[in-house]
């Protein structure tokens, strides 16, 4: 049989051939990706992924967003942003530095700032923060205090309040 029979036979074979559906791009509800939401990736029990709920960013975008003027200049930063930062790093104890830097590696600190999709690079720099301080005040780091207080005390049992906690060593 010569070469170009050989090539027409096989074209027609494979034009008469029905279509079959491509199972394997098929997405179901159940299958996550990396470029699946972070709701959807991130387990619903973690503390920041519950503690995202308990805060009222809303009393924080009320206080802050008059202080910005949309008009004119770079956009600033989300509210929920720079104020997520600060209360993570107070949470873990960290430099400004430190939680940028974490922010780009955890995906709970990023759902808890208010993100939607994993972003592999920093927010903001460092320096954002401390613009972002000196914007706010020492009024709006009692305002974020103040929220961090309410979050952590909404549940408590009214009995420990008269009792210290201590935490040392055993001798």
């Amino acid at each position: 049989m010569e070469q170009r029979e050989k090539r027409k036979i096989t074209y027609t074979l494979f034009r008469t051939l029905p279509t079959l559906p491509i199972f394997m791009l098929k997405r179901t509800s159940k299958q996550l990706s990396l470029f699946s939401s972070l709701e959807d990736m991130l387990s619903h029990e973690h503390p920041l992924f519950q503690l995202s709920y308990k805060i009222n960013w809303e009393r924080f975008e009320n206080a802050f967003s008059p202080l910005y003027c949309r008009t004119n200049g770079r956009p600033a930063h989300p509210i929920r942003l720079t104020c997520g930062l600060l209360i993570l790093k107070h949470l873990r104890n960290v430099s400004d530095e430190m939680v940028v830097s974490q922010w780009s590696e955890n995906a709970y600190y990023q759902y808890f700032c208010g993100g939607l999709e994993f972003m592999p690079k920093q927010p903001c720099d460092a320096s954002e923060l401390v613009h972002f301080r000196n914007r706010i005040g020492e009024e709006g780091m009692e305002l974020i205090l103040a929220e961090s207080i309410r979050v952590n005390t909404d549940h408590d049992n009214e009995d420990h309040f008269d009792t210290a906690f201590i935490d040392s060593p055993v001798r």
